[in-house]
Order: C-alpha cells, then sequence, then structure tokens
C-alpha cells in the first residue's frame, strides 16, 4: 500500500490524474487545488465543467480550509454518520476555481478508508474523487467493471484493493446551506 500511495502522489504533484480506491467506490483523483488537473478530469469523463465534483479529505478539522463558514450541523453529521457521506457546503475556498460550483459550493466528504485517508494525510491537500466512469455510464462498483478508456487515460492506476469483490457503493449526500436547511440529493 505504501508503495501505491508514493507513486501517486508524485502523480498527483505533477498535475497528473490517478485512478484509485476510495471508502466507496474507485475513483478518479487529482490535486483538487490544481485548475490544470481538474481540466484533465472533466476532459477524461466527458463530463461538462459545470457540473462540479467533489473532493477527499482525512480529517475533519480540514474543513475551515477549504469552506468559508462551516455549519454547526455538518460537526454532528461527520461525527454520527454510520456510512460515506458527502456533504456539500457553500462558500468554497482555496480549491481550483474549475472544480466548485457555479453557486460557489463544493462537495467535500472526510475518508476513512485506509487507502484513500493514508493518500489524503500524506498528499497534505483535498484530492478530486469522481466516479470512475465516462459521464451517463453507471458508476463502476468494483475495479474490472472500469472502462479500458477510464484505465488507459490516467497517469498511475494504484494496484491496491484491485482484486477486492465486494460491491461499493456510492456516498450519500447532502447539501447543508448556511441557515442550517438540509437538503437530501442522495440517500
Amino acid at each position: 500500500m505504501q508503495d501505491d500511495i508514493r507513486k501517486a502522489i508524485e502523480v498527483l504533484k505533477g498535475g497528473g490524474l490517478i485512478l484509485y480506491p476510495t471508502d466507496t467506490i474507485w475513483g478518479i483523483g487529482c490535486d483538487a487545488t490544481n485548475a490544470e488537473a481538474v481540466a484533465k478530469v472533466y476532459e477524461l469523463k466527458q463530463r461538462s465543467d459545470s457540473k462540479s465534483m467533489l473532493v477527499l479529505i482525512d480529517n475533519p478539522s480540514l474543513l475551515q480550509a477549504y469552506v468559508q463558514e462551516v455549519p454547526d450541523i455538518a460537526w454532528d453529521l461527520i461525527e454520527l454518520t454510520d456510512k460515506p457521506l458527502t456533504i456539500i457546503y457553500d462558500g468554497a475556498k482555496n480549491l481550483a476555481p474549475n472544480l466548485i460550483a457555479t453557486d460557489g459550493s463544493i462537495g467535500i466528504r472526510v475518508t476513512d478508508e485506509p487507502f484513500s485517508m493514508a493518500l489524503c494525510r500524506q498528499f497534505r491537500k483535498p484530492i478530486v474523487s469522481t466516479s470512475a466512469n465516462i459521464t451517463g455510464a453507471p458508476p463502476p462498483s468494483r475495479f474490472s467493471r472500469i472502462q479500458p478508456l477510464i484505465k488507459n487515460g490516467v497517469d498511475f492506476v494504484v494496484s491496491y484493493l484491485q482484486n477486492e469483490r465486494m460491491d461499493a457503493k456510492p456516498s450519500g449526500i447532502v447539501k447543508l446551506e448556511r441557515n442550517g436547511t438540509i437538503q437530501v440529493i442522495r440517500k
């Protein structure tokens, strides 16, 4: 696992794309602060850059570096959830501009899966995490279902967990408004 992390960090620092396991499904990742790298992800996925992507961090304390104001309820949601949860926050900051939604929001998930957590911790920046598929195709529930176009379109494919047989599922998604309103996007 550590060799994969070392190689992935080299690629991320160079503005490249990685294919990696997360706390949900396999993801395409890049440095979330690098606009050129983010543009490569949109291109690979054949996705409009008006559809924002989420980022992973390894510790909730990092939220304040990337969100202008973290609503109090966010801390409770992160602490109490028993499955991966992406929270969409208003007022994104310190991220690539083409990663932030047109309304200024960003989806952030705190990962606790060993590989993605260690990768985020050692990279010391948020990492884009978007499903490893062409836009419109179903997200792959395991590595063997990832399209060759995606596997060949990244700069590094992590070998850790490629043979995992469990069918993974995408995270739940909620949007938090600054006034405390919670909107469930995906359960």
